[in-house]
């Protein structure tokens, strides 16, 4: 049934049979049953941005923003695909249950694919990162697991939220986020075409802000123009949760609930999420839509519910139980954890070695921490396993390890009676006790996150500035004055200012929030089990002083593309335990050198190849990172990501990767939001971070820049 004429053949006869009343019912979220057509109650709304979310027992991978650090497309396909396995497994026995609540469906809204243009976005972390070109890869690997390649979808993916949309999360529902036309087609726009055109996700959600004045999700300008006409999106089109009804409320573009869900529905708005469709009859009698408006969208939910097979037999029937949290699936959430810590910076102390130890101390709110494992939009964990759980279980009784919570995640104590920090003490005592100290800080989703999304009142969501809690500040800076070894692990969502860090400890690792049992991989990397091998799929800025305002939506000084001042650690950069050479490079077939020139005739020879060789004495895990830069006025500032491959390698080991480039590394967008390659000259740089200063200063390693004539 992925034959969507087939589908939508079957969908139009279904709706035939329905009352205007029917349809208009099937276009709520929460849709009814009709049993005189044997149509059972389907509720739209689930989740699975890093797992089944929100409906019990799943296997929890770390969030999205820690995938993304992989630069792994083949994960996150096998994710994806994981996640629509469990997802079966809990449709098919809910719906033997008769449970058809929400978070029980086929229909996931994920991948986000917004851009992560400001670290104070408390959302970043629901992302893939600052980058479009990283972005759209890794949703589109996503998409394609999610979505399958059988018969049927074996879930429907959602592309959200559509189009220009990260923050602030305080002013989202009246907010108007105005992009010029070179930064919506160069930044805001092309994740989501990828995943329209190259993975036919099945759904697009509307964001809640409007775009240039138009709300996102009534945006003739997005939802027609753009999405269904160039793009050719043949999908289902929703709303987020509520926004229809901030036209009317926020954003004042209409007067009433009846215009709003009209505006909604004409601009090609088929579900909403909310409750402003209950006027759509009420819009019918004013003359507002029509009976064929209400049709339309109606018939396309049934094809999406024909193509995901939910009225036949399929090859997913058969999924039960045993495949939540199973074995196969658990493995898959520890490597995808183990590829997404980066290791920021290591002075040699790290990995530490078990018998040169008598005591390790683990400080700090997030050491202990279930709720620092897991993100946002999470499932249930059957088993968590914590930083601290992850070292003891991985030292035994070989090693002591101390523990102290050291303080609260942001309050100034941890029992509210006391006089103020009253875990300092006990965690300068464990310090005093243990030959290395490792601290765990961070935030989780109660303080960065969906606007009260968990509850959370730190700015919405959103983070006032790139600093630690400051009981956290105190903390770190007391353990540092113990002259003992400090490895600081931060488990964020989102870059932090670690400038005290990077100063002071170590060791400092970015472990994000690693999954449910993330602790397990943090101690294996921590005693040299595994290598780290992440990159950054954000800039760690030092401050935002330099940045922009967070209202403001220009890219001018925003993300590694766009950055005029020195980052402490740059978009694409992450440590190793191991060597890895670069030991040549090609392209086209044609060898290139520092400085050499290559010329490229035809589309088949853009080709990069790299030959690696492991020089170290452990397996080791790289990622090779191309970049181009046009030479042209239209070109971003700095060169941009257009390729990038991970790659193991076994001690001793030489092997070749080869990075495929499509014609759009070559092409930029004019400020009429145009694509053209309007230069003959390319510079490529092939290594494993970007080609500016300071990732050869942290790193020190440069990589191979060549000219490429087309």
């Amino acid at each position: 049934m992925r034959d969507r004429k087939e589908a939508r053949r079957r969908a139009k006869e279904l709706v035939a049979k329905m009352t205007l009343e029917e349809k208009a019912e099937q276009l709520k979220y929460d849709a009814p049953a009709i049993p005189r057509l044997g149509v059972p109650a389907y509720n739209w709304w689930n989740e699975a941005l890093h797992g089944v979310a929100r409906a019990g027992v799943a296997t929890v991978f770390p969030q999205a923003i820690g995938m993304a650090a992989a630069f792994d497309t083949d994960l996150m396909k096998e994710t994806g695909d994981v996640i629509a396995t469990e997802g079966r497994a809990k449709y098919n026995e809910y719906s033997r249950q008769g449970d058809r609540d929400i978070y029980k469906g086929m229909t996931f809204w994920s991948p986000n694919v917004n851009i992560f243009r400001d670290p104070r976005w408390g959302r970043g972390h629901e992302t893939y990162g600052e980058d479009p070109y990283l972005t759209g890869e890794l949703g589109k690997a996503f998409v394609d697991g999610l979505q399958g390649d059988g018969e049927y979808l074996k879930s429907a993916a959602c592309a959200k939220h559509f189009a220009v949309h990260s923050g602030p999360e305080a002013l989202r529902h009246k907010f108007d986020a105005k992009a010029s036309e070179k930064d919506m087609r160069e930044t805001y726009l092309p994740a989501f075409e990828k995943l329209v055109k190259e993975a036919d996700v099945e759904a697009v959600m509307g964001a809640y802000n409007r775009t240039n004045g138009e709300p996102c999700c009534g945006s003739t300008t997005l939802i027609q123009k753009i999405l269904r006409g160039e793009w050719g999106f043949e999908g289902h089109f929703v709303s987020d949760c509520w926004a229809i009804r901030d036209f009317h409320t926020n954003h004042m573009v209409t007067d009433t609930a009846e215009e709003s869900a009209a505006m909604a529905l004409k601009a090609g708005c088929d579900v909403n999420c909310g409750n402003t469709y209950l006027h759509l009859l009420k819009a019918y009698e004013q003359g507002l839509v029509t009976e064929e408006d209400i049709t339309r969208s109606a018939e396309r939910l049934f094809t999406t519910r024909f193509l995901l097979g939910l009225f036949d037999e399929t090859e997913y029937d058969g999924i039960g139980l045993d495949q939540v949290e199973s074995k196969e699936h658990l493995a898959l959430a520890e490597r995808a954890a183990a590829e997404a810590v980066v290791l920021l910076k290591n002075d040699g102390i790290l990995p530490l070695k078990k018998e040169k130890l008598k005591a390790i101390g683990v400080v700090g709110p997030n050491a202990n921490s279930r709720s620092a494992l897991i993100g946002n939009y999470h499932g249930t964990a059957s088993r968590y396993i914590t930083v601290l759980e992850g070292i003891q279980d991985a030292v035994g009784d070989d090693v002591r390890v101390y523990y102290s919570e050291g303080c609260h995640l942001f309050r100034d104590r941890v029992e509210g009676l006391s006089a103020g920090p009253d875990r300092v003490s006990e965690a300068r005592i464990v310090a005093e006790h243990s030959d290395v100290v490792v601290v765990c800080v961070g935030l989780d989703e109660t303080l960065e996150g969906e606007e009260g999304d968990t509850g959370n009142s730190y700015a919405s969501g959103d983070k006032n500035d790139l600093l630690l809690p400051e009981p956290q500040r105190q903390l770190l800076e007391a353990m540092a004055e113990t002259g003992k070894p400090v490895v600081l692990i931060n488990m964020t969502g989102s870059a932090m200012d670690l400038r005290f860090a990077q100063e002071h400890c170590a060791a400092v690792i970015q472990a994000w929030y690693p999954g449910a049992r993330g602790g397990k991989v943090i101690a294996d990397i921590l005693l040299g089990a595994v290598s780290p091998s992440g990159k950054l799929p954000v800039t760690f800025y030092r401050d935002t002083e330099a940045l922009p305002a967070f209202e403001d939506y220009s890219m001018k000084g925003r993300t590694y593309r766009y950055l005029t001042q020195e980052p402490l650690y740059p978009f694409g950069y992450g440590l190793t335990y191991g060597e890895i050479q670069l030991k040549g490079v090609s392209c086209g077939g044609q060898e290139a050198a520092k400085d050499s020139r290559i010329l490229l005739k035809q589309a088949a020879d853009f080709t990069v190849e790299a030959a690696l060789a492991n020089r170290g004495a452990v397996a080791q895990e790289e990622v090779v990172q191309v970049y181009v830069r046009a030479d042209s006025e239209n070109a971003t500032p700095n060169s941009r990501l257009c390729g990038f491959a991970r790659v193991a390698l076994l001690p001793g080991e030489e092997k070749k990767v080869t990075v495929p480039l499509d014609r759009d590394a070559f092409a930029v967008i004019n400020d009429k939001g145009e694509k053209l390659v309007d230069s003959h000259f390319f510079a490529v740089s092939v290594g494993f971070g970007q080609p500016d200063q300071r990732t050869r200063e942290l790193t020190g390693k440069e990589c191979l820049t060549f000219t490429v004539e087309l």
